[in-house]
């Protein structure tokens, strides 16, 4: 990632809860100098006091990035304060969920180029994933330095359009909390079938993340890799009968549940 534009310009970090410092931790390990970083924080952490960069203090007059971290309910207090830096000599990057494009044009001015981003809580571990859309402003290479930056924490994907937020933010954003969900069921199953709890929490945490690691891993799909491990009559095809069913498995509740998450990102993002 070419961090030298950054390095020489600076980068100032808006919010530096999980998020934030799972990127910045990210950035300082790929060489980004900590004294090119400027947090503004109303509550730095330790870990952030002991890394090296400006807290709180001025910041620089045309910084190369500025990333909007804060929590969307926080968003209307702390853009006020970077509003001077808009007009287009600084890239603009929001991990801000539900926030548009068009919130931040408003605030900074039309000439800004913006990079609207929903990443999800893996990037915690850096196993996370970012999809990105710039605004009209944006150029190629600002797209660019924003995945570079992003890819500090996972693999990034580009939208073709901002209406895709919605559905990205039910299926990537929201979704770390639905395989969370399958874990705890799933381990609830094995107990009610006899298990000792700790045993069964463990079988299926493994289970779970080692078939991520190997749908992510293999060639062929997750459909053809289900069809390698269900032998004609075996246990595997007795429980996928039941998780398959049309009307009461997981492609209808999988539907619905996505669908709620979408539905209910596109009203927040008119509110």
């Amino acid at each position: 990632m070419d961090m030298s534009r950054v390095a020489e310009q600076g980068l100032v970090l808006l919010g530096c809860g999980k998020m934030g410092s799972a990127m910045l931790a990210g950035w300082l390990e790929h060489g980004l100098p900590a004294s090119a970083v400027w947090v503004v924080d109303p509550y730095p952490s330790d870990w952030l006091k002991a890394q090296g960069v400006n807290i709180n203090t001025p910041l620089p007059e045309a910084p190369a990035v500025v990333l909007v971290a804060v929590k969307p309910q926080m968003m209307g207090e702390a853009l006020p304060a970077i509003k001077a830096l808009g007009g287009g000599r600084s890239l603009f990057v929001s991990v801000a969920a539900g926030t548009s494009i068009a919130t931040f044009e408003a605030v900074l001015g039309q000439g800004t180029p913006i990079v609207r981003a929903m990443p999800n809580t893996p990037a915690a571990i850096r196993q996370g994933i970012t999809a990105l859309i710039g605004n009209s402003v944006a150029s190629d290479n600002d797209v660019a330095l924003a995945e570079g930056l992003l890819s500090a924490i996972g693999e990034t994907v580009r939208l073709d359009d901002e209406g895709q937020m919605d559905a990205v933010t039910g299926l990537s954003g929201s979704g770390p909390a639905y395989v969370f969900h399958l874990i705890e069921t799933l381990a609830a199953a094995g107990q009610a079938q006899g298990l000792p709890h700790e045993l069964a929490m463990k079988l299926a945490k493994t289970t779970v993340a080692g078939a991520g690691a190997l749908a992510m891993a293999a060639e062929e799909d997750p459909s053809q890799l289900r069809i390698n491990v269900t032998s004609p009559n075996g246990t595997t095809q007795a429980a996928l009968e039941v998780l398959m069913h049309q009307e009461e498995g997981f492609p209808d509740l999988l539907h619905r549940a996505v669908k709620a998450a979408t539905d209910r990102s596109k009203e927040l993002s008119r509110e």
